[in-house]
């Protein structure tokens, strides 16, 4: 959303005075870059639901191609393990997916909707300016024929030419007035609108991580050899990976 005020000869009066052209602009590049960030907040969080489900997704996957690894069918011992591995993986996807519907519908399309509505300000805003030139325009002419010596055809022209200003004048200082006091509500109004969606993408990691911290827990109990320090795990592996470059088939040349 960007503005650019026309650009018309000035009339030797200020119609509006610097301060509030000042309070316009500011108030409205206030709206523009609520806008901006807005947009990127909403962008990243589609990012973030994207890279969580491809992330269970893809745990899914890696489980199911162990199951399906011929070890599997001659370790009844290592299948169990397997099995269990992957119905908390299973598990951990459907929750993930609760999770990321839960932040579509109440973070990331109340976003859509708050960026969607601030282009409607644009629109007011480019009809303020609109009539702001007309008002501009019909003030230079009522001037000109101010300026003239008060004939009686030019008369006749200054009353026409007060009589297209006034409602042209009329409208822009209800267009302004309205605007001047719309924008800064409109822009405080985030906070209220915002917090119940964070709120609810507070209350979707919390849920999603207790189910997590359970799903884990009973997994690890499943599968995990109680007392074993994961420096001992290491030192088991190690040993192993000895005995396998030990054998002549891995041997080096």
């Amino acid at each position: 959303m960007s503005w650019i005020p026309f650009k018309i000869g000035q009339p030797k009066k200020q119609l509006v005075p610097k301060t509030v052209e000042r309070d316009f602009e500011r108030e409205y590049g206030k709206l523009q870059q609520l806008e901006d960030q807005t947009k990127k907040l909403q962008k990243d969080m589609k990012k973030s639901t994207d890279a969580d489900l491809a992330m269970s997704k893809s745990a899914v996957k890696i489980s199911s191609d162990l199951l399906s690894n011929p070890l599997c069918e001659q370790e009844p011992g290592f299948l169990e393990m397997v099995t269990a591995f992957d119905t908390a993986m299973k598990r951990m996807d459907s929750f993930n997916q609760e999770k990321v519907n839960q932040i579509q519908k109440t973070v990331i399309e109340p976003l859509k909707k708050f960026s969607g509505a601030i282009p409607s300000v644009c629109v007011a805003v480019k009809r303020r300016e609109q009539t702001l030139q007309d008002y501009r325009r019909l003030q230079a002419r009522l001037e000109k024929y101010e300026d003239k010596e008060r004939t009686g055809p030019v008369l006749a022209k200054l009353h026409q030419a007060r009589e297209e200003l006034r409602p042209v004048k009329e409208d822009f200082e209800a267009k302004n007035k309205q605007l001047l006091e719309e924008m800064p509500k409109f822009y405080s109004s985030r906070i209220d609108y915002f917090k119940p969606s964070f709120e609810s993408l507070v209350r979707a990691q919390v849920v999603y991580y207790t189910e997590m911290h359970k799903i884990f827990g009973d997994l690890t109990a499943q599968i995990d050899r109680p007392g074993l320090s994961d420096e001992q795990r290491e030192r088991e592996n190690d040993a192993k990976l000895s005995e396998l470059r030990a054998l002549s088939i891995v041997a080096d040349d």
